[in-house]
């Protein structure tokens, strides 16, 4: 006997992204790295270094362990990592020449063909330090991009991506050997004809300005795309909907929050950065209130400025919504450190930090109880859930109701039977308190929202002068 077993839409694309993987060990790029103009990311074998300035020990490790899962995200086997304590990155090569030197052995004993810097490099630091290692180097802000690239799905997310990697790259290009400039031919002098106007467009200012030409077409792309979200989220709001965005780090479990609560069945995957595409669900209150719940873009600390830059667009969910789901990861080593990341980006969106906010404290099942103690004794508005086994779900959909915009206009009308639709969004935008039917109509007696209470008050008629 053959179980049932219902596929969601995430499942399909979870099996998608699955299919295509790197294969460690096969690669067309030349060992000595600095001789490649354009070179392509190569995270097959790994070794990770970081840069300890401030915090404790325990933070410098939490950041490097962070480093590993987003290493391993984007298809890399690890083989180590180092920290070095300094009191600022050293401004020729990111960790100092004698700690460079260090790296290059363990990269020639590991046999590595990658190194990862938890930081974002200048286009200096980045060459000196490949120059001394003789293997790719590539830095957080790089990484995270890369990422991304292989996440996303629509074509508003691919284009946001693109144009975040160009703008990251912009600053970094370089050439080699006669690339770097065209001759001058025919006659030199006296300033005019061939030959009297230099040497012309250089190769690498040539792909700068396609580069940019590039970035413009893209920020026009992106406009034009996110007009449909901006029509859609007109719609609801004309509607007077009320909007709940879903914001938090990454892998805290934004996705599985979201089907658990409207049954959405987006991708749900234990990876960073899984989820990219904004996803907007409806849903209901307990007592039968219509609102709507969005998934966003999941953050991290020192999210590149070049993608929310590039997901502006998509952010904005969150500044337009009514409340804010704070998701933290309530097992994670610092979960206090999420929260701070997360609230740190989110002051950078217009009008976000002025929205209610209830922090959902998730994976109750696998977190330390004493840790979730601390976590609701530091954050009063808080909740614990676990959206992996439904445990604080009711409880959360109860407190999102009494957080919602309240529905101050109260009727008490006889509504005409032929004017039934109005009775049904009252079921589906208000709070209904009682229905009764007369031989003329319906008396209502709800609590709706500004214009359907103008539409009800042209139509209906008061319930004393029915008697």
């Amino acid at each position: 006997m053959h179980e049932n077993i219902t596929l969601e839409t995430g499942d399909f694309d979870l099996e998608e992204r699955q299919a295509l993987r790197r294969v460690a060990g096969l690669s067309t790029e030349l060992q000595d790295i600095s001789e490649v103009e354009y070179r392509q990311l190569r995270l097959e074998r790994v070794v990770l270094v970081g840069v300890w300035t401030t915090g404790t020990a325990e933070d410098a490790e939490n950041s490097l362990l962070e480093l590993k899962l987003l290493a391993e995200t984007a298809g890399s086997q690890v083989l180590d990592g180092l920290i070095q304590r300094r009191q600022k990155p050293d401004p020729a090569t990111y960790i100092g020449s004698g700690k460079a030197l260090e790296l290059r052995d363990v990269v020639e004993s590991h046999g590595a063909d990658t190194v990862i810097c938890d930081g974002e490099l200048t286009p200096g630091q980045l060459r000196q330090l490949e120059e001394t290692v003789k293997v790719k180097v590539i830095d957080r802000t790089a990484l995270i991009l890369d990422i991304f690239a292989q996440h996303a799905k629509s074509r508003e997310g691919k284009a946001q991506v693109e144009l975040a990697q160009l703008q990251y790259l912009l600053p970094r290009l370089r050439g080699w050997g006669g690339n770097l400039s065209r001759q001058v031919g025919g006659r030199a002098a006296g300033g005019v004809g061939i030959g009297g106007r230099g040497p012309g467009e250089t190769k690498i200012e040539l792909d700068r300005r396609r580069i940019r030409e590039r970035m413009a077409k893209l920020r026009r792309q992106i406009s034009g795309m996110s007009t449909a979200r901006d029509t859609m989220r007109y719609q609801r709001q004309r509607r007077e909907v009320p909007a709940v965005a879903i914001a938090g780090y990454t892998n805290a479990g934004k996705s599985s929050l979201l089907n658990r609560v409207t049954g959405a069945g987006v991708l749900v995957e234990d990876a960073l950065f899984a989820t990219l595409d904004p996803t907007v669900r409806r849903a209901r209150t307990p007592e039968g209130r219509l609102f709507t719940i969005a998934d966003t873009v999941g953050f991290v600390r020192h999210l590149p400025h070049q993608l929310v830059e590039a997901f502006r667009s998509t952010l904005e969910e969150v500044a337009d919504a009514d409340l804010i789901l704070h998701v933290v990861d309530g097992s994670h080593a610092d979960p206090e450190g999420q929260l701070a990341a997360v609230r740190e980006v989110l002051a950078d969106i217009d009008g976000a930090k002025d929205i209610p906010e209830i922090v959902v404290i998730n994976k109750a099942d696998a977190a330390d109880p004493e840790v979730l103690d601390r976590l609701q004794r530091r954050e009063r508005h808080s909740i614990v859930v676990s959206a992996r086994t439904g445990k604080g779900i009711p409880e959360l959909i109860a407190l999102i109701e009494r957080e919602l915009p309240r529905l101050d206009l109260e009727v008490h009308l006889l509504v005409p039977y032929e004017r039934g639709d109005l009775i049904s969004r009252a079921h589906k935008e208000g709070e209904v308190l009682s229905v009764g039917h007369v031989e003329d109509g319906t008396i209502l007696h709800a609590r709706v929202l500004p214009s359907l209470f103008q539409e009800l008050e042209r139509v209906g008629k008061p319930v004393e002068r029915v008697f």
